[in-house]
């Protein structure tokens, strides 16, 4: 088994509910890849499972191997209706770092599009502002927030799996709860020209 589950779904192979949409996020790591399902329904959530994949192999072919069986895994047993994932951060001090991350974020899309899965991209910047108010917020801050918004009674470990749950609660406040409530976003303009 690729993955390593922390937090068991209480039915993994049944699909949502009707008018439930259940989302898995994605913190890709080429060592450790987080994730995160969480059930959405009007303005409720809650945790399905968390857990890490975690790659083995000398090669990185091997590696990414490992990575695609995992995720493959968390998606047949979860069954998700939507993906999100975190998009690559590129610091120009580590460009290498970048390019392998982009080579296990690929595995992990090309997953969830082989299982049917709409895949929604978030920029780390914006998934820590929509939880903490901050882009730069750190891992303390964001396992606090995750842990305020499913209401658990301790913050989840480790913090890949705490991640991956901040990608699919930023999915839930950027994209579901807008149409669970048929609401948009409203710009409010300066009365200066």
């Amino acid at each position: 088994m690729a993955s390593q589950r922390l937090v068991p779904s209480s039915s993994p192979a049944a699909p949502p509910p009707s008018g439930v949409e259940r989302v898995v996020g994605f913190d890709p790591g080429l060592n450790v890849t987080g994730y995160g399902v969480v059930e959405c329904h009007g303005g409720t959530v809650r945790l399905v499972e968390a857990g890490v994949v975690r790659s083995k192999g000398d090669s990185l072919e091997d590696r990414l191997h490992t990575i695609h069986a995992g995720v493959r895994e968390v998606l047949e047993a979860c069954r998700p209706t939507a993906m999100a994932i975190e998009q690559v951060f590129a610091h120009t001090k580590f460009p290498k770092a970048a390019l392998l991350l982009a080579h296990a974020r690929g595995v992990i899309c090309l997953a969830g599009v082989q299982a049917g899965l709409a895949v929604h991209h978030y920029l780390p910047n914006r998934v820590k502002g929509t939880l903490c108010g901050s882009g730069h917020a750190g891992k303390e801050q964001m396992q606090a927030a995750v842990k305020r918004e499913l209401g658990l009674a301790a913050t989840p470990k480790p913090a890949d799996a705490a991640d991956a749950l901040a990608v699919a609660l930023t999915d839930y406040h950027l994209r579901l709860r807008p149409l669970f409530f048929g609401t948009g976003v409203v710009r409010i303009r300066s009365s200066r020209a």
